[in-house]
Parts: C-alpha cells; structure tokens; sequence
C-alpha cells in the first residue's frame, strides 16, 4: 500500500516551538515498521518554520516574509536531522524533496517531481516532502501542508492519505468551545454542512486547520483516495488505522463509492 502521511507542526513540537521528540520518535518508529510490512511512505511533513522559530528564540511564528523564511531555514535542518537519525537507528533512509507551487502546476517539472520520487521509493528510501518555504513567496504557500500532502497523493497515485493533527477527527463543531460536539467517523461526502464545520485556522506555530484538511479531503476523494483525519498524539494510531480499526475520520473517496482508479506506477 502507498500512504502519505502528513504530520502537523502541533503534532511534532511543543508550543514552545521546540519538537516533541518522545512524540517523534514513536511516529518514526511506527512508519519504519509499517514499511518493513511493506508499504510504501511518503512522509509530509510540517514543522519548518515553527521549529525555526524555537531554535531562533523567536517569540512566536513570525508575519513577515523574510523572518519566515529565515526560520524555515533553519528548521528544515532540524526536521531532516531528526528524521534521518531516528530512522537510521531502524534501517531506513530519508530523502528530502522540497517543492514550490511552481513545480506542481508546470507539467514539466511535477514529471519530474513523480519520477524523482518513484525513483526513491524503488530504491527503498521515505521521500519527506515539504514546501520550499525558503524560497516560496506565493504565501509559504502552496499555501498548507494539508493541501500540498493531498496534492502529492493525488500525483502520485496513493492509496491511502493520513493527516495527523492535535485533534481526533471532525466534529459537527469545534469540541474546545461545544461540550456537545460529535466526532463523526466517517463522512462519505462534502456537503455544505460538512463543509460548515471546517472552522477556521489551527495552531499559533502552524498554518492548518480543518478548513485546510476539508479541502485536502475535497482533493484526495476526487482523485479516488480515501482520506483519514486522526490524533498523532499517540503513534499507534498509524497501526490502527493500517488495521482497519475506526479511528478519526474516514473521507470516503470515488473510488471506494464505486468509481475506478487507474493502475498504480
């Protein structure tokens, strides 16, 4: 199975903006097992300009674009440091692709991008995909990770999209504010009223929200993948989500509806 899975910066830092390695470590962890069940993983990851912001001391994620940048810089190394030492330490090899808006809209250079990857998952390695947001300028930009992880699914034709987020799935509203909020387990389309409970924007550190994961969802059913919204406070999520436990939120895709999907690369 070929399963992108998006990790929130709330999942993978503190809000110090220092990452949670006992958190990170355990997800790490859980990916290399799931690979040496062989699946294949793409890791998206979030996180840059929140742990550059801890490193940096900055007070808080900054507004201007030249800060932001600068903090992406310096988290990007952080990211990639702790993701190839804890993987190392089982086996596995990380790559790190960074992306613009450019590279997915020019037919070009996302070809390229798609045979970069395969190439990498052929040779046994974990592609980690991020947004270049050392250079983007569209809005650091494409412009959230839960966006950019379910174009990625879709170009590349996974069978499964994993966001993991501080919260347990979508509710029927937000549960911080209403006690009487539901979880609902599955939704097998986007109506507006599904829609209605995106709300607005997530952590201080990040970028997402559920907005942005409703219109992943929208992306990744279309193209025929079915998407789950969980918890990655604790990394068994990812072995029950593998074993087909109820866990978060199920986005049922076309495809699972009984549409086609095309043969995988």
């Amino acid at each position: 199975m070929r399963i992108v899975i998006k990790i929130g910066t709330s999942t993978l830092a503190y809000s110090t903006g220092r990452m949670n390695l006992r958190r990170v470590e355990g997800l790490c962890r859980a990916m290399c097992d799931l690979k040496n069940a062989g699946n294949e993983i793409i890791l998206i990851s979030s996180g840059a300009i929140g742990m550059g912001v801890g490193k940096l001391g900055l007070k808080g994620r900054p507004s201007d674009m030249p800060t932001k940048q600068a903090a992406a810089a310096v988290g990007q190394c952080e990211l990639m440091y702790t993701y190839d030492k804890l993987m190392g330490e089982y086996n596995h090899t990380v790559a790190q692709i960074l992306l613009t808006a450019d590279d997915i809209r020019d037919g070009r250079r996302c070809e390229n991008f798609r045979n970069t990857l395969f190439r990498l998952l052929e040779l046994g390695a974990v592609p980690v995909v991020n947004e270049n947001d050392t250079v983007a300028t569209d809005e650091i930009v494409i412009g959230d990770n839960d966006t950019l992880a379910a174009v990625v699914a879709a170009d590349i034709d996974a069978d499964l999209l994993v966001l993991l987020s501080d919260i347990d799935g979508l509710y029927t509203a937000d549960p911080h504010k209403d006690k009487n909020a539901k979880l609902l387990s599955e939704v097998k389309e986007l109506t507006e009223e599904i829609l209605a409970c995106g709300g607005g924007k997530g952590s201080e550190l990040g970028t997402g929200g559920m907005r942005t994961k409703l219109h992943a969802a929208k992306i990744a059913t279309e193209a025929g993948i079915d998407m789950i919204i969980a918890n990655g406070a604790d990394p068994d999520v990812l072995y029950n989500i593998l074993d087909g436990k109820p866990f978060g939120t199920r986005f049922i895709s076309r495809r699972a509806a009984g549409g086609g999907k095309g043969g995988k690369r």
